[in-house]
């Protein structure tokens, strides 16, 4: 294969040993500048060009696009996916990553455990935002786009708190209000998902009076291996943000495990030297897979017909469909395919025909949109409902 990595450093240790595996592998491997290419965008010919240069052919490519560039360098990432290449990691999926507030939105639809937090822009609205999520408790103040531990603050009182919210955002930064999970004070866990698999974990803790464990914050760093529980989380949130390669970052709740961050350019120096494991290699071996056998945008392909479409649909209790099988709910019958059946953090595939459904279940299914949308009479209840609130309101 011929493999581009967009880095900015070619001498970072990360961006180094990706080359080194996929040379090992017998692959073609060039470097490239992400800030040197020019995007060309003509109908029918996405194009781009490298240094002034027309750009040659690649068949996949790997973004380790920094915080710092996100806009420029996933516009770049998109475009080779315009041109058909295989991206290891995603344009939308390092957006989504990027931009923390997003992220955490994404993952709240899901049963899966993060800090609370809270995001204003009204000064008025700054104290209750506090509250709401520290409870008394110190809270973090953190940028949008930090990385590295970079615009992660802690602040032990709400008065100092306001004052370092009503700062920044005076110095137009957007800032988070998050929990401080005190019983994780100092560590954190990250674990190296690749292609729906942890390849390997490790423990960061904070040096001295540091509560940031990042490793470029001087934190130590050790192996471990994960329970099941924590996991299935680091696969799960990998999965919502849609990265193929992503460093889930989570804090050990009383209750669980709790997603900090997950990273779509994850450094590959502190994880390899905690666990000894060839990570660089298992990124090389999954991007020989995918490109092979690459991945379909279903969605897209299957709303291609008129009339037909995508839908996700959750079961509650009063549904026609709880407590039936697949087989018995008769939506094969009315156009309707059930593609997958996500019950609480657990997706089961193509479910077969005696697979009962429950309440609580989210149903990925196919089919007649005029049919799906008839599944959905709670939506028109809850409408009527609030219209009649806002009558008694008025």
């Amino acid at each position: 294969m011929k493999i581009a990595i967009l880095s900015r450093g070619a001498d970072l240790y990360s961006t180094k040993r990706l080359k080194e595996e996929a040379k090992k592998r017998d692959h073609n491997v060039k470097i490239l500048n992400t800030l040197k290419f020019a995007i060309h965008v003509e109908q029918g010919k996405p194009n781009l060009s490298y240094k002034n240069k027309s750009l040659s052919s690649y068949d996949a490519v790997i973004p380790r696009i920094g915080a710092s560039i996100t806009f420029f360098g996933t516009a770049v990432v998109r475009q080779f996916e315009q041109m058909g290449v295989f991206c290891l990691n995603s344009s939308k999926a390092i957006v989504n990553s990027r931009d923390k507030l997003h992220a955490i939105q994404l993952l709240s639809r899901h049963k899966i455990g993060f800090p609370l937090t809270c995001f204003v822009r009204d000064n008025d609205a700054i104290i209750s935002g506090i509250e709401s999520v520290g409870h008394g408790d110190p809270v973090v103040i953190k940028l949008l786009e930090g990385t590295q531990g970079i615009g992660v603050i802690l602040a032990d009182t709400k008065k100092v708190a306001e004052a370092i919210v009503e700062t920044l955002q005076s110095a137009k930064q957007n800032v988070l209000i998050q929990q401080f999970v005190k019983e994780s004070r100092g560590t954190d866990i990250r674990a190296f998902v690749v292609g729906g698999r942890v390849v390997a974990a490790m423990r960061r803790k904070a040096s001295g009076d540091e509560f940031r464990s990042n490793v470029h914050r001087g934190g130590n760093i050790e192996a471990v291996t994960l329970t099941p529980e924590y996991e299935e989380a680091a696969l799960y949130a990998a999965q919502i943000i849609g990265l193929n390669v992503a460093g889930v970052d989570m804090l050990e709740g009383k209750n669980g495990p709790m997603i900090m961050e997950v990273n779509s350019s994850p450094g590959l120096e502190g994880i390899e030297t905690a666990t000894k494991a060839n990570v660089a290699g298992a990124i090389i071996e999954y991007m020989e897979q995918q490109v092979l056998f690459p991945e379909i945008d279903i969605r897209q392909r299957l709303t291609l017909k008129s009339g037909y479409g995508v839908a996700e649909l959750p079961i509650h209790p009063q549904s026609e469909l709880q407590n039936k099988t697949v087989k018995t709910s008769g939506l094969r019958e009315r156009d309707v395919l059930v593609l997958s059946i996500t019950r609480e953090s657990i997706t089961i595939p193509n479910p077969k025909g005696e697979r009962e459904i429950l309440s609580g279940d989210l149903l990925l299914c196919y089919g007649k949109l005029d049919t799906l949308r008839n599944l959905y009479p709670l939506i028109e209840a809850k409408k009527k409902s609030k219209k009649k609130k806002a009558g008694k309101d008025e």
